[in-house]
């Protein structure tokens, strides 16, 4: 079954709805994915009384308490809000569930203090490959180990974007950028959160409409290009969800 989208540029892409290609990383209880510190999902049956919510304890039902944190257990949708008090909350954000995007693989560039940095000059290379005006980004960092599904990047100083890149990232008129990184900036950086701020053009002109998805994880077996890209977060009045970010590839 093929889908039809209409590019920012009016030009019209099939895509075969039948062979989707999901990004997120399950949010699994017991995994060892996580960043920031945050505490591991769990989930565990609700007991009130003498009910007890799992079937194998004598419940004719499962039902489970979750507890997680988004932006530490999994891949996840954030909002400008995530760095401010307005009301942009990331169920309300999109108007529309799915867009035009281009895939892009950078190996972030070591720096002379040891940082690994995603940097202007590689993403404006990248997009050299672009041909057409897209409304998503997802970036994937190389080496791309299939360890990303279960790393804790707690205290490692993990890869980050610099404030130029996502400046130019901006410019292009990304609405959505997806990256396989616990976050788009450095892990300590004292609150700065310049790639952030440079994205979501805050605190001048908020872009209230754009969005960031961290710790997704992209398969080898999808070539750089264009994709028919489905984002749906949870429709949570918080600045982030659980997020699971499915690509179509475009039919040429």
């Amino acid at each position: 079954m093929q889908g039809i989208y209409t590019s920012p540029s009016g030009k019209k892409w099939e895509f075969d709805l039948l062979h989707p290609f999901p990004i997120g990383i399950p949010f699994e209880g017991g995994s060892a994915l996580r960043c920031f510190n945050a505490p591991p999902i769990s989930f565990a049956p609700l007991q009130s009384g003498n009910f007890i919510g799992a079937v194998d304890a004598g419940s004719p039902v499962n039902f489970y308490d979750v507890k997680l944190n988004p932006h530490g257990n999994g891949t996840h949708t954030e909002t400008v809000r995530h760095i401010s008090n307005l009301p942009v909350f990331v169920g309300e954000v999109l108007p529309s569930y799915f867009y035009f995007a281009a895939l892009i693989s950078i190996e972030p560039e070591k720096q002379s203090n040891g940082d690994r940095v995603i940097t202007l000059s590689q993403v404006s290379n990248a997009f050299i490959n672009i041909n057409e005006p897209v409304e998503s980004l997802i970036v994937r960092t190389l080496p791309n180990s299939r360890d990303k599904l279960y790393r804790d990047y707690s205290g490692t100083n993990p890869p980050y974007f610099s404030e130029e890149a996502m400046h130019f990232i901006r410019d292009q008129h990304i609405q959505h950028l997806l990256t396989d990184l616990p976050s788009v900036d450095k892990e300590q950086d004292d609150g700065l959160l310049k790639a952030h701020k440079s994205f979501w053009n805050y605190p001048q002109d908020p872009r209230k409409d754009a969005t960031i998805t961290e710790l997704i994880f992209v398969q080898d077996t999808l070539k750089d290009g264009l994709y028919i890209l489905q984002l749906q977060p949870l429709p949570l009045q918080l600045d982030a969800s659980p997020s699971c970010p499915i690509l179509y590839p475009v039919l040429q």
